[in-house]
This record gives C-alpha cells, structure tokens and sequence, in this order.
C-alpha cells in the first residue's frame, strides 16, 4: 500500500513540474502569429484595390491566400518549428474565421466608431490574436532538372509598434522529391537559433522596459472641458493630470509628449506591463479604458476609447463617438 501511495505522489509530483515547466516557458515566450509577407502576397496576386475614404489602397486578402495550399504548408511549418522552441502561438487562419461574420467582413476596412481612423483587417487580426511579435514570411521554389530548394525570408516585428525584432533568410539544399515542408524546413533549421536568440533578445528588453503603445486624446468642440482647462487653484491643466495619471500608470513612467494642443494630447512611447494583475495580456486598449474610467469618474467627462490595432489607443472626450 505504501508503494502505490509514492507511486502516487511521484506521479503527482511529475505531472506538476512538467506543467510548470511548460507554464513558466510560455511566460517567458513571446506569443508569435505568422503572416505571409506582402512580397509574396503581391507576387502571387493576393494584393486587392479597395476604396478607403476616396484614397485608393492596395490590401491583403488573407481569405483568398488562406485556400492557397502551399501557404498553409508554410505557416505550420514554421508554426512547428516555433512551437519545438517553447512559442506560444496564435493561427492567422483560426483568428480569421473567428472575424468573420457580417459584421466584421462589413466593417472591414472602416472604423467600427464612424471616426476618420481607419481599422484595417490586419487590425482587427491583431486586436482578436494580440501577440506579441508578428512574424512575416516570403519564399520562392528554386528548380534545376529535378531538383529543387526554398528561399525564404522571414521578419519578426512588434505587433504594436512594427518595430523590427529579428530576421532570416537564406536558401535550403537542392532535394529531389521533397515536400514543401521537409525544403522549408531545410532551408530555415540552419538560422532558427540564431533567429530565437533576436527575438529572445528584444522580448527580453519589452518585459524589463514594458510593451510600447501610443495613446491619442481627442477632445469634440462641444466638450464641457478642453486640454487646457484649468483644473485646480494651482492652475493645473486637464493634460497635466493626463500625464501625471501615465507616469503612475506607466511601466517606470516611460511616455513621450508629441503634440499637445487645447484638442489634442499625443503620447508616444509609452510602456505598459506585459500583463494585468489578473496575468492575462494587457493590451493598449485595455489601457485606454483604464484611463477614460478615470477621467470619467474624476471629471465627469464622457468619453469614449477605441484600439487601432494593438498598439495604440484613442480617446475621445466630450461624448460619445457614433
């Protein structure tokens, strides 16, 4: 009896520190999600011309490459290899079809808040998935009689800032018969560690330094208080307890002040936790709420706060946006 209860324990015991041990690798992993990039999405005809407010701009149509098997090969073959390396991972094509609705193909490519800032597909992808690096890929077939390689090129960015945060390329060894998968894997084994180590390198920096977003403060005309309202008997202004709010709620009170007008409040560069107190991802829209309940509940304002893309938020002070 005594033997089955430390069998038992043992077990328990083993169980828990493999979990662990794939909790804490997850922790200290930036989630990655991967996009084909517009190099290969042009040259393959997935580039489409939509009409954004008069201008027009050419788009990535995610829904039709998706059907494109040869991509699908790709993304999970670098998923994989990512995935071996302790990455947590967020599938572009799962999040697209989670968007994909009447409402969200509609809204597409306008603003869901009917405000001149435009909330692109890739913004909404990001939003939904928030990871913390995106990671581009292109890659050509190479023939010769027959045989063939891969060239490949892949970048990793900041989802919120589109920083550069690591990047690869190179050309796999000629293979007859090989599927895309076994040429690409090829071709990448060679640079992924030192591909890991770039990105170990900046996610190191973003948990020690905070994750970057912007945070933009609008004020309507018809607003009861503008930016430069003073506020106390000191002669204290709206934007000086704005930015006096960010340096307490900031990581080490890192932002940047670049612009600030009666109207408008532009801070860049602001570093936020990785994380909320409840250990999910904080994201810069979540952010943007935490401030727009404090001007709410300090000064009566109406507010309304939106994301655009992952890495910046907007506030709108003065009422509520359509």
């Amino acid at each position: 009896m005594k033997n089955l209860i430390s069998k038992v324990l043992l077990f328990v015991l083993l169980l828990s520190a493999t979990c662990f041990t794939a909790f804490s690798q997850a922790v200290n992993k930036p989630s990655i999600m991967v996009f084909p990039d517009d190099v290969w999405m042009n040259s393959n005809g997935y580039l489409k011309e939509v009409d954004n407010q008069g201008v027009k701009t050419m788009v990535p149509d995610y829904t039709k490459a998706l059907l494109n098997v040869e991509l699908g090969q790709v993304i999970t073959s670098i998923e994989k290899m990512m995935l071996d390396r302790g990455y947590p991972l967020e599938n572009l094509s799962q999040t697209l079809k989670s968007l994909q609705d009447a409402e969200a193909i509609k809204s597409m490519e306008t603003s869901e808040e009917g405000n001149s800032v435009q909330s692109s597909l890739k913004d909404k992808l990001l939003n939904t998935a928030r990871p913390h690096l995106v990671l581009y890929v292109s890659w050509s077939v190479n023939t010769l009689g027959p045989k063939k390689s891969v060239t490949f090129s892949i970048k990793a960015v900041d989802a919120g800032t589109n920083k550069p945060a690591g990047a690869a390329s190179g050309t796999g060894n000629e293979l007859i018969g090989a599927s895309m998968a076994v040429m690409l894997e090829t071709a990448v084994l060679s640079h992924i560690d030192n591909f890991n180590g770039q990105l170990m390198t900046y996610f190191d920096e973003m948990v020690a330094k905070g994750r970057e977003i912007t945070v933009e403060i609008q004020v309507f005309d018809n607003s009861p208080k503008k930016l430069n309202s003073e506020i106390n008997a000191d002669g204290d202004e709206l934007s000086d307890d704005i930015q006096k709010w960010m340096k307490t709620n900031t990581v080490n009170g890192a932002f940047t002040t670049q612009s600030k007008t009666s109207t408008l409040l532009k801070l860049t560069s602001a570093r936020i936790p990785l994380r909320s107190e409840d250990g999910n991802a904080y994201s810069a829209d979540e952010f943007g709420t935490k401030l727009r309940k404090y001007l709410r509940k300090t000064y009566q304002l109406p507010c309304s706060s939106y994301p655009v893309g992952t890495g910046k938020a907007v506030l709108v002070i003065g009422g509520k946006s359509q």
